[in-house]
């Protein structure tokens, strides 16, 4: 029987989706499970280093809470989204891709991305890791 494994294709560049995204490579990773993240569009800018190094954003739907949020993960101490991606990497087997297509349209190179990335890959290359296993889209 295969192992368990979870992928995520990350679309969004929004910490309120961004957060799922660790949250749940976190606890997939812990709970012994593969983990492949397939960042693209806007996914793809929050894993740049310029995207890594400017203030997080919150979606329109939700900018009212954003001010909340914030408070809110800096009373409880919680990491950010890309501390729990990082950190899921140290505990398991997390690799994180960046989209190959969408680096060239935003006109991206590798050293443009931040230090966790593994891989730039193609799309063919992130369903074979994908298949078999759960695959979300966020």
């Amino acid at each position: 029987m295969a192992g368990k494994k979870l992928s995520i294709i990350v679309f969004s560049g929004t910490v309120d989706k961004l957060m799922p995204v660790g949250i749940l490579a976190s606890g997939a990773a812990a709970s012994g499970y593969e983990v492949n993240l397939f960042f693209t569009f806007w996914g793809l800018n929050a894993i740049s280093k310029r995207g890594m190094s400017s203030q997080p954003q919150i979606d329109k739907n939700y900018e009212q809470m954003g001010p909340m949020m914030m408070k809110r993960m800096q009373e409880m101490k919680f990491p950010m989204w890309h501390q729990l991606v990082k950190e899921a990497k140290d505990v398991g087997e997390v690799k994180v891709f960046a989209c190959s297509t969408t680096m060239e349209f935003f006109g991206m190179k590798k050293e443009d991305l931040a230090d966790f990335v593994d891989e730039v890959v193609g799309v063919a290359t992130f369903l074979d890791r994908a298949e078999g296993g759960i695959t979300l889209f966020i």
